[in-house]
């Protein structure tokens, strides 16, 4: 997969990714920031996810009641999301469009404005989304097993922050965040589609050049010490079903077991649905009724994070039963080597899965930008070369490494009036 891009670095440190893909008159463009919940200390946490809702809140050139009927006026949409690492800012345009959305960065990234009353009526709007999640029991095991996974890293809370901090951040604690990390110096451009290189940089360079670089935002660096051995907790809440999360520890993406460990997840879950009936999980949890559902689910990070396991209970089961179901089949991939007829289908779908994601226009921009928060563009064009490399005993060996009970977090949720 050698993609060829275009990969400049703006004089105030923005670096700027370019890639022309004629295919189809449309263009999408990507402001990534280096900036997420990994950033947040105790008492402003939740504080990047809120400052992202209040780029939407307009600036003095593009106030917020105008901006959204233009981008949607010219056929394009819009968004954002805030990761642990990054927070990021899209527009897919028609491609005559899209000097727009670069007027609308160019303008944000320095001039938005944070009015007091638009604080104070966003702080109404993420509590209440933070009261919904409070009501799904996936989120709160999900939030209780991270918390008890990291005790000293940021990663500990969600993205959205915890409740206590979304009173008592101030309109200053987001207009500081915003000034400190939203500066050139610490942003991605990923832009691909139907446009001319040169063109297309003259114009960058006219709107995001003159905006000045920023000192280096500061970096929180809390890693979290080895688990000293399993730690198990139970949640009770409303609902009939029963919910096991089993985390294990996981490197981060630039780590060479990164790789295998994909392949491992693809073995074990199912690559993100395709063949999921084949998977080992499905045949040894969902054939046999120890479970309903099943999924392993990861992502890139800069730190080292977790590998999650997610289990709905079957209803005759106790969860206890279930959890030994699925050590036995860990313990077959710590003492069997996998047959390389099987690592080579995981290998496919961990490829078509990744093919996919990084189809359309969209996602070829989103991927520029995503990979330079941890990596560089290499670890994208490499990305199926290390997959396709993959070994049954790298299999084996990163199973033995990483899926052991001293270093994992096993959550459960008890809906009220189930017996454990």
């Amino acid at each position: 997969m050698k993609d060829q891009i275009t990969q400049v670095t703006l004089k105030n440190g923005m670096k700027v990714r370019l890639k022309e893909i004629h295919a189809a008159p449309i263009i999408s463009s990507w402001v990534w920031y280096k900036v997420g919940s990994k950033d947040e200390p105790t008492g402003r946490t939740g504080v990047s996810h809120w400052t992202e809702h209040m780029q939407f809140k307009g600036t003095k050139k593009f106030p917020a009641n105008v901006l959204d009927k233009a981008i949607s006026r010219e056929g394009g949409r819009w968004n954002a999301s805030t990761s642990h690492d990054s927070t990021r800012y899209y527009e897919t345009m028609p491609a005559d469009k899209i000097d727009l959305a670069l007027r609308l960065e160019s303008d944000r990234m320095q001039n938005s404005i944070y009015n007091e009353k638009e604080v104070n009526s966003e702080r109404t709007v993420i509590i209440s989304e933070r009261e919904g999640h409070e009501n799904e029991p996936m989120f709160r095991l999900t939030e209780a097993v991270q918390q008890t996974a990291f005790l000293v890293h940021p990663y500990h809370h969600e993205i959205i922050g915890d409740m206590a901090d979304l009173h008592t951040i101030t309109r200053d604690d987001l207009y500081n965040h915003y000034r400190t990390y939203y500066v050139p110096n610490n942003a991605v451009l990923a832009i691909a589609g139907d446009f001319n290189t040169k063109a297309m940089l003259k114009r960058i360079r006219e709107l995001f050049e003159p905006i000045p670089k920023g000192k280096t935002p500061p970096r929180l660096v809390r890693p979290e010490p080895e688990q000293k051995g399993e730690v198990r907790l139970t949640l009770e809440g409303p609902g009939e079903t029963t919910f096991i999360q089993v985390a294990y520890r996981f490197p981060n993406a630039t780590h060479p077991d990164y790789f295998p460990l994909q392949v491992l997840d693809s073995l074990m879950g199912g690559a993100s649905g395709l063949s999921y009936k084949t998977s080992r999980l499905y045949r040894s949890l969902i054939d046999r009724e120890y479970a309903v559902d099943v999924s392993g689910w990861s992502e890139a990070t800069i730190d080292p994070f977790l590998y999650r396991v997610t289990i709905t209970n079957h209803p005759r089961r106790k969860p206890e039963e279930t959890i030994q179901a699925l050590d036995a089949e860990i313990s077959k991939l710590q003492d069997q080597l996998v047959p390389a007829s099987e690592i080579k289908r995981a290998v496919k779908q961990a490829r078509a899965v990744f093919a996919y994601g990084s189809e359309n226009i969209t996602n070829q921009a989103f991927w520029m930008g995503y990979v330079e928060m941890f990596s560089s563009y290499d670890w994208f064009t490499t990305y199926l070369d290390k997959l396709a490399k993959v070994t049954p005993k790298d299999v084996q060996r990163v199973a033995r490494e990483y899926l052991q009970p001293r270093s994992r977090v096993i959550g459960t949720y008890i809906p009220k009036g189930t017996e454990a």
